[in-house]
């Protein structure tokens, strides 16, 4: 992958993304693109991902508990966020890294290292 052919399916991972998000959080992000970061890695950038109880939760300066938090319930769903990227891309999730920062309004990446490609 790498060409214009591959606008649909990274346009099919970020709207797999906002419906996780929806059903996980209750609520989606307002934005999110997804790249390609080499021919093995893809990079899902979410913004203001945060639902009102997490913001409030920020405001009140807590923001490791809130980080802690978001990576459990997104380390406990996994399968749910890499069963979509093995779907559309084909390829195996070798491994699922999730990081937020709290600060930044709930911006959120999602990435996903694959097996090579055949």
């Amino acid at each position: 992958m790498g060409n214009s052919d591959d606008a649909s399916p990274l346009l099919e991972i970020s709207n797999e993304m906002v419906r996780l998000y929806k059903g996980q959080f209750g609520r989606g992000p307002t934005k999110v693109r997804t790249l390609w970061a080499g021919h093995d890695v893809l990079v899902v950038v979410l913004e203001d991902t945060l639902t009102p109880a997490e913001r409030n939760l920020a405001d009140l300066g807590e923001h490791e508990r809130l980080r802690d938090l978001r990576t459990f319930f997104q380390y406990a769903s996994r399968k749910e966020f890499c069963d979509p990227i093995e779907r559309i891309t084909g390829r195996k999730v070798r491994a699922f890294i999730s990081g937020i920062d709290t600060e930044a309004d709930g911006l959120s990446i999602e990435t996903f290292v694959l097996d090579s490609a055949p």
